[in-house]
């Protein structure tokens, strides 16, 4: 049963009796409540709150428990019944789940009935208090105890009492007009001065929950009763005014919010009117036009920019495909259609530039310089794709840098390095969530031409996943067949790249994919030398070096000596980036040294000082041994430049003959040992050694440096050489040095890396080199500071290598 505590009833439809008197119907006329009200009364559990004395209140029994209560009160002739509150909310209604004291009510009208719910008007007497309960066909009944409200002398103590009482409801009205229709209604049936109803009636009044208006219900002690129903008022007030400041903040935030989009607009309408602006919508389809003017679209992309600019017309700006749509149009019309900067073929210029930026690569310079001829002759440049090979830190992406300073373009790099999706290069579907265009959109958007120089980075590293193989995207930007119509999968229009010049870097060509390979001119740079190195620290490094570390030029002075040892000792890499990271150290370490003795100017480096700078040097001098049989001095090429081997060879005396390499070589070396042990047992007599010497000998070649693997035919003759200095026990000549491929039949087929082989024999203080005669064309190419001092002898064949070696 709930209690309907905001309704209201017409006084003239509801007769309700004045100060607990009524008629009972007998001649004797008026008699007091308490000869009418029976003892037993029918049972209405309440919730969430209870009833009190002195109200006029709608009810809804909506329950066979309730409605039979109802049915049980309207058969008797007082009508009443009780209206207890239940204890626990959460549990069912029964008499274990009743409160002790109640209201006695008596019926004035029924009001609705229908088959689950009735609707009665009650009017509420007095309270009483449950002495039993008995539950008779789920119809509850109670033997009460009345508590009948006494009648009270008005002293000054309790009279102040209600007019506190009626001040705190002023305040309430004052704050929550809604309390004054209830005062109204509760007027018309009381009087002010009655004390007891008066707290009822205020108590009733509030929100508070329902336990706290029990536990006034069964205060019996007005005074202590108007104790509590004050507590409540003021708490009621408290919490009014709260609401109410809390109202009125929402109120005036809604208000200022409301007031400033109304002055916006108006604002708005204003200036439109006036010519001073423009709707968002507007301006963005103005700046679209804008750039369109300035260039030169293709006919499909101009037809989708017009398709796109009428549907952002009729899109709304709220919308999210308008979003979308203005993107798309936004990098339509960014992009350099047609726009192209002037190519500058001014050979002398680019010669000083290439110069003024690397010391060396003469032969990469040439290439460079031979390329922008035949743009000169031409009048473009347009379809070719360099690769530039080499170690890490020979300086090839500042070779890209400088080609494009020397043409006059704009340059724009981007590393190819891990990348393993192909939307990294042809760009997302406008479908997806985020979707951008693939980096070479980005590239041209980036440096406003058509004509730019694109650099590839770390094009041997392109990995491919799930998500696509990016090497196999880069087949049509590569292709000069291809590119002049490129389309991105986000633009989904066709876009020229023929104009743009694609430099690529590498460390390798073994990774990079042949088609890919196929589209590219290589061109090699090789490691530097020691005296190379020497002008670059000198020109570049040590000045960059002293103003990184806010150093004076002459304040750190580094000895030739020093510097050449830094190179031989702790940078020998080919390329420069160990011995700038070399000086770096040596740079933090004076400034350190300056900043603790404010005294000093000056710091002199000499080879003595850079064990104090640098440590124990990382690399020791590469000894040649000579004058053992079975050793013999072999060139070798690596990611890192190139490096001399020592190949050993002896023999153990066995039953039967065997042989077995060891030095973690790879399979094209193994099989290169192979060809070589062969050849040499099957020529013993042109050698002048025993034909059966390997009939009773086990052979075992080793390549020094165990831990580091090894791979490549190149060692092919240095090997058969050993074998045949063991067998026939003769040394070979002094600072000799070898490569070459050798096959079964004797022959001596061409390598690679000759510059790096022979910066490495130069390195390891050889003289005697003996190449392929098919790479003669490859050391006559090299500088001549390179071949000075040396003596080459190239063969054809292992004979040739045999006359020269013993």
């Amino acid at each position: 049963m709930s209690e309907k505590k905001n309704d209201y009833i017409d006084e003239q439809d509801v007769s309700v009796e004045a100060n607990s008197y009524a008629y009972d119907g007998s001649s004797e006329g008026l008699v007091i409540a308490t000869d009418i009200l029976p003892s037993q009364l029918p049972i209405i559990p309440l919730r969430p709150r209870p009833s009190f004395p002195g109200l006029l209140i709608p009810l809804a029994a909506n329950g066979p428990m309730q409605i039979a209560a109802i049915k049980k009160s309207m058969e008797t002739a007082s009508q009443a019944i009780g209206l207890v509150m239940v204890k626990d909310l959460e549990k069912d209604d029964g008499p274990d789940n009743l409160c002790t004291v109640g209201v006695v009510a008596k019926i004035l009208k029924v009001l609705h009935t229908d088959d689950d719910t009735t609707h009665v008007m009650v009017n509420c007497l007095e309270r009483f208090k449950v002495t039993d309960t008995t539950t008779v066909s789920k119809l509850i009944l109670a033997k009460v105890d009345y508590h009948f409200t006494p009648e009270l002398s008005v002293n000054p103590e309790l009279k102040a009492y209600s007019m506190a009482i009626i001040s705190t409801l002023k305040e309430l009205v004052q704050i929550n007009p809604l309390y004054s229709e209830e005062i109204k209604l509760f007027l018309n049936r009381s009087s002010m001065d009655d004390p007891a109803r008066l707290a009822d009636f205020a108590a009733n009044l509030t929100s508070a929950d329902g336990y706290e208006l029990q536990s006034i219900l069964e205060t019996f002690d007005v005074r202590k009763r108007i104790d509590k129903v004050l507590t409540l008022l003021k708490k009621e007030l408290e919490v009014s005014r709260l609401q109410s400041k809390i109202s009125k903040q929402i109120e005036d935030k809604v208000s200022g919010q409301q007031r400033e989009f109304f002055l916006r607009e108006q604002l708005k309408a204003i200036k439109q009117e006036l010519g001073l602006e423009k709707e968002g919508k507007t301006t963005e389809l103005e700046k679209f036009q804008e750039r369109l003017m300035k260039l030169h679209l293709n006919h499909e992309a101009q037809q989708v920019v017009r398709e796109e600019m009428e549907k952002l017309q009729l899109l709304e700006p709220s919308s999210p495909e308008y979003t979308v749509s203005r993107n798309y149009l936004d990098w339509l019309t960014i992009l350099p259609w047609g726009v192209f900067s002037k190519d500058s073929y001014d050979l002398p210029r680019a010669r000083k530039i290439l110069d003024r930026d690397h010391y060396g690569l003469k032969d990469v310079k040439e290439r460079i310089l031979e390329f922008i001829a035949v743009g000169k002759m031409k009048g473009d440049i347009s379809g070719s794709i360099l690769c530039l090979v080499g170690p890490p830190g020979v300086g090839k992406t500042s070779v890209g840098r400088s080609i494009a300073d020397a043409l006059g373009r704009k340059f724009f790099r981007f590393s190819l390095g891990g990348m393993r999706d192909e939307a990294e290069i042809k760009g997302h579907r406008r479908t997806y969530i985020g979707a951008m265009p693939g980096k070479f959109i980005q590239a041209m958007k980036s440096v406003g031409t058509a004509n730019p120089l694109i650099m590839l980075d770390e094009i041997d590293k392109i990995g491919a996943s799930f998500q696509g193989d990016p090497a196999s995207a880069l087949l049509e930007v590569l292709d000069p067949e291809q590119n002049g119509n490129f389309r991105d999968h986000y633009l989904d229009v066709p876009f020229d790249l023929s104009n743009v010049l694609f430099i690529a870097t590498a460390n390798q060509l073994d990774t990079i994919p042949r088609p890919l390979l196929d589209r590219m001119e290589i061109i090699r740079l090789s490691g530097y030398i020691l005296e190379e190195k020497l002008e670059i620290a000198k020109r570049y490094l040590i000045p960059k070096a002293l103003d990184t570390h806010g150093l004076q030029k002459n304040q750190v002075n580094i000895h030739k000596a020093a510097l050449k040892q830094i190179i031989d000792g702790y940078a020998r890499e080919a390329g420069v980036r160990g011995l700038e990271k070399q000086i770096k150290k040596i740079m933090r370490r004076t400034a350190m040294t300056f900043a603790e003795d404010n005294a000093l100017e000056k710091i002199a480096i000499r080879k003595s000082d850079l064990e104090h700078y640098l440590d124990k040097p990382v690399f020791t001098s590469e000894e040649v041994f000579e004058g053992v049989p079975g050793v013999v001095t072999g060139l070798a090429w690596t990611s890192l430049g190139g490096a001399t081997l020592q190949i050993e060879a002896t023999a153990i005396l066995a039953k039967a003959k065997g042989f077995k390499q060891t030095g973690q070589l790879g399979k094209v070396m193994i099989e290169s040992s192979e060809i070589a042990y062969s050849y040499v047992m099957a020529n013993m007599a042109k050698f002048g050694a025993d034909a059966n010497y390997f009939e009773n000998h086990f052979i075992h070649l080793h390549v020094p440096a165990g831990a580091t693997p090894k791979d490549g035919p190149s060692a092919g003759i240095t090997m058969a050489t050993a074998l045949v200095s063991m067998v026939t026990g003769k040394r070979v000549k002094p600072r000799l040095g070898m490569t070459g491929e050798l096959t079964l039949t004797g022959r001596v087929l061409p390598i690679g890396g000759v510059k790096e082989k022979t910066i490495a024999a130069r390195r390891a203080g050889l003289k005697t080199l003996v190449f392929p005669e098919d790479n003669r064309q490859d050391f006559d190419d090299l500088p001549d500071y390179l071949k000075e001092g040396l003596t080459i002898h190239f063969v054809k064949r292992f004979p040739d290598v045999f006359k020269v070696a013993f």
